[in-house]
């Protein structure tokens, strides 16, 4: 059974950072694509980032501002997001599929997400 589970989460001034993570685990972790989605409330979910092979992806609104990464021993990706914005605020949750479709918003598997809340 997969099972994705972000924690990190918490409420920030604008400018500030936050580190996510999210602990994955009933599949080989190296074999797929995982990347990280957010939800805002009254809004479509968003791809926000992907690792496919050592390659990364960014959505638009938060290149340069965050950065994916994962250690495969632990089973575990990252996303260390920086200069954060108002706009940022939402439940952010972990997704495992091929990044083309991640950075769209599907996935094959998600998991419960944590919430990041940007004050301005």
């Amino acid at each position: 059974e997969v099972q994705l589970q972000a924690s990190g989460g918490g409420l920030v001034q604008a400018g500030g950072s936050l580190r996510l993570s999210c602990a994955a685990s009933g599949f080989t972790f190296e074999d797929y694509d995982i990347g990280w989605f957010r939800q805002a409330p009254g809004k479509e979910r968003e791809g926000v980032s992907c690792m496919k092979n050592g390659m990364t992806y960014y959505a638009d609104s938060v290149e340069g501002r965050f950065t994916i990464s994962s250690d495969n021993a632990k089973n575990t990706v990252y996303l260390q997001m920086n200069s954060l914005k108002p706009e940022d605020t939402a439940n952010y949750s972990c997704a495992v599929g091929p990044c083309s479709l991640v950075l769209l918003g599907v996935a094959e598997y998600w998991g419960r997400g944590t919430q990041v809340t940007v004050s301005s």
